[in-house]
């Protein structure tokens, strides 16, 4: 099947077409499901959270011979992705609900009618075998049609979610009670889900991206030499709060921790200012690297020593599959405070230390890196316990329990 076939505009609100596939319809005999892979339709996005754990699913799933589908909206990060990596792409038409005030609530309720029957039309074309929601509000009505019984197919479509964070958002806490399985990365001491269908996988990582960090685990540089390397990062768009705080406490830094290195990421709107900041201080290249983007995140994960970073689902599962040991700050605005949460375990765990913005000054946050870069033995022991935390096979582990569902 040619992938980019199936890039659709269901935002629009037609219903798609006749299926040029060979793949079953919902009148194939169980003989001919049992003799192919997989169809699985993977349905959310909007963040790079919630779609890239759904992207690293995919690969598994094509990997074992199967097929998927991705559903999500015009304006998540899966209308950009997705194509540009060779998936199919439905798109329908919702909208978040929780947080965005009384009009966005109505117009939230305004489109779940029109969202259900294009749901309704994706699922009767492309007849998944299972259906996961990755997370976001646009799993919500695809997941929600499958697991009741609302396509008169004869039959429930079996329905999994994945929850990338401690504490899952207002969505899958809705899909949860719903949803035969939850395949989930932190475990659920709250009680957000049913316990019997929760299945601790850890959070799944690209192929490409973890044969990188598998690289950059055996190829290491020894720290003999030269100075200690610190490694900063905000995310895809940085984080002007760590920007800040870095650069004000670098200058007590560098007394406390001769011959520092840094290279921080920046996110491209403070990149200048972050680079004029390190040349006041007379720092400058190889001493002081700055960065708008990093794409081969392998690469700086292998030449630092400790990463400071947000505490994201998707970077702490990088950090452990690599065994880069790590003092995480919390994104304060984040839901629930979901990634204060998501750090605990790590930082139990001995692999990573908290910070809160709210608590930090430049004293304080040179002190803490200072005392982590100077001990050799201390950041050993971290990396070690960072990546005694991986779970590398939470695709595989996934993909064998959706065919269970299957039936396969």
């Amino acid at each position: 099947m040619n992938a980019q076939a199936l890039v659709g505009p269901l935002f629009a609100g037609e219903a798609p077409g006749p299926s040029e596939e060979p793949g079953r319809r919902a009148g194939e005999g169980a003989g001919a499901a049992l003799g192919r892979g997989l169809r699985v339709i993977l349905a959310g996005g909007g963040t790079g959270g919630h779609l890239f754990p759904g992207i690293a699913l995919a690969e598994e799933v094509v990997r074992r011979g199967g097929e998927v589908l991705f559903v999500g909206t015009a304006r998540g990060i899966e209308a950009r992705v997705v194509p540009e990596l060779g998936y199919g792409l439905r798109l329908i038409d919702a909208s978040g609900i929780k947080g965005r005030g009384l009009a966005g609530l109505l117009r939230g309720l305004w489109r779940l009618p029109r969202a259900w029957w294009q749901c309704r039309a994706i699922l009767r074309e492309f007849a998944p075998d299972v259906v996961v929601g990755v997370g976001g509000y646009a799993s919500g009505p695809l997941v929600a049609t499958a697991s009741l019984s609302l396509l008169r197919l004869g039959k429930r479509i079996p329905a999994a979610i994945m929850e990338q964070n401690s504490i899952p958002g207002i969505t899958n806490r809705i899909l949860g009670r719903l949803v035969g399985r939850i395949f989930a990365a932190f475990p659920d001491p709250r009680g957000f889900f049913p316990a019997g269908k929760i299945a601790l996988t850890g959070n799944p990582i690209r192929q490409g991206v973890l044969a990188s960090l598998r690289k950059a685990e055996a190829t290491a540089e020894q720290a003999q030499g030269r100075g200690p390397r610190l490694f900063v990062f905000g995310g895809s768009q940085g984080a002007r709060a760590i920007n800040d705080a870095v650069l004000a406490a670098t200058p007590r830094l560098l007394e406390l921790a001769p011959g520092l290195e840094i290279w921080h990421q920046t996110g491209k709107a403070a990149e200048a200012e972050v680079r004029a900041g390190y040349a006041t201080l007379g720092l400058a290249p190889p001493r002081a690297q700055v960065s708008a983007f990093i794409t081969d995140m392998a690469a700086a994960y292998r030449w630092g020593d400790l990463v400071l970073c947000r505490a994201g689902a998707t970077s702490l599962a990088e950090l452990s599959a690599v065994g880069k040991p790590a003092v995480l700050v919390p994104f304060p605005h984040a839901t629930d405070n979901h990634q204060e949460h998501n750090a605990s375990s790590l930082v139990a765990a001995g692999a990573a230390l908290l910070m809160r913005e709210s608590e930090w000054t430049p004293e304080g946050l040179a002190t803490t890196l200072a005392a982590l870069l100077t001990d050799r033995a201390r950041l050993a022991s971290m990396g070690a316990a960072m990546l005694a935390a991986a779970r590398p096979e939470a695709a595989s582990v996934i993909c064998d329990e959706l065919a269970a569902m299957a039936g396969r």
